[in-house]
């Protein structure tokens, strides 16, 4: 696969403060990945670095081949669109959308009035008029239509209604599927876009703590419930990620399993059920594991 992105030993700081902390990683071309993370984590931090609207303290980046920061070429290539994204007051929507070919080569006016239908932005209204639903329609629209062989979306959809987010997926999987392209959502909703991903990024306090195939990390960890003394017995010195119990009942969440532990799993009367890719990343994230992300 080529790479789009290529990232080494990037860090970038703030005074004393390390936003991105010594990250590396590879981003495939024609892949939806998730960079994913609590608040402060240094996602957005991340993105501006990789779009050329922050400097780097150290460590190098790749575009298509070639550092981002003012190069035309390469932000030609690229969309970011930003939870805080601003527009002058006095324009309205579609001041927006006629000005929006001039920085994206592939804008599909087409596709972005059907946008405007599906989300019934009302394209006439001065943006100080427009609700924050009203305005993360923008940068949906913009991010979707513009059809940038790179796009962002730094979680511009949380003001947006779950019947708004879901036709924001809906129509993000059936244009990449008949247009490819590189795509990089950072978001909280992570059960909601878990579906969409192909490849994780999960950055917490500026490290880089996971890097890897969805379905992969999907597979990755299973709940084991049942009375307290056999999920004990069982899970013996396997590597645990999570317990919770109440009274004689235990579950607890551990890494991997085969085929063979699931039947044993079975045979001593325990239930097994998926941990969902939200769930596995907030027990990652939590501070009492942090010898288990030192490993992953």
């Amino acid at each position: 696969m080529t790479s789009t992105i290529e990232v080494t030993n990037l860090s970038k700081n703030f005074g004393k403060v390390n936003a991105v902390n010594d990250v590396s990683f590879t981003v495939e071309e024609n892949k939806i990945y998730g960079l994913l993370g609590r608040n402060g984590a240094g996602k957005t931090t991340l993105m501006q670095l990789l779009t050329g609207q922050e400097f780097a303290s150290s460590g190098t980046i790749s575009l298509f081949g070639q550092t981002p920061v003012e190069n035309a070429k390469v932000l030609q290539n690229t969309c970011f669109i930003k939870e805080s994204q601003r527009y002058p007051e006095d324009f309205r929507p579609k001041d927006v959308f006629k000005t929006a070919p001039w920085f994206f080569a592939n804008w599909d006016q087409d596709f972005a009035d059907r946008l405007i239908a599906d989300f019934r932005l009302p394209v006439d209204r001065r943006i100080k008029k427009l609700s924050r639903g009203q305005l993360s329609s923008i940068g949906v629209i913009v991010g979707l239509a513009s059809r940038a062989p790179l796009t962002f979306f730094d979680e511009p959809y949380l003001g947006l209604d779950a019947v708004a987010r879901q036709i924001f997926y809906d129509r993000l999987l059936e244009d990449y599927a008949a247009h490819p392209r590189t795509v990089i959502l950072s978001t909280h909703l992570i059960d909601e876009v878990s579906n969409l991903l192909e490849h994780v990024l999960v950055i917490d306090e500026g490290k880089l703590l996971i890097n890897e195939d969805a379905e992969t990390l999907r597979n990755r960890a299973t709940n084991v419930v049942g009375m307290k003394t056999a999920v004990e017995t069982f899970i013996g010195n396997r590597e645990v990620l999570h317990r919770d119990g109440i009274g004689g009942l235990s579950s607890v969440t551990v890494a991997g399993l085969s085929e063979s532990e699931r039947r044993d799993a079975h045979s001593a009367g325990l239930e097994l059920s998926p941990v969902s890719l939200q769930q596995l990343i907030i027990q990652l994230t939590r501070t009492e594991t942090k010898e288990f992300e030192a490993s992953a």
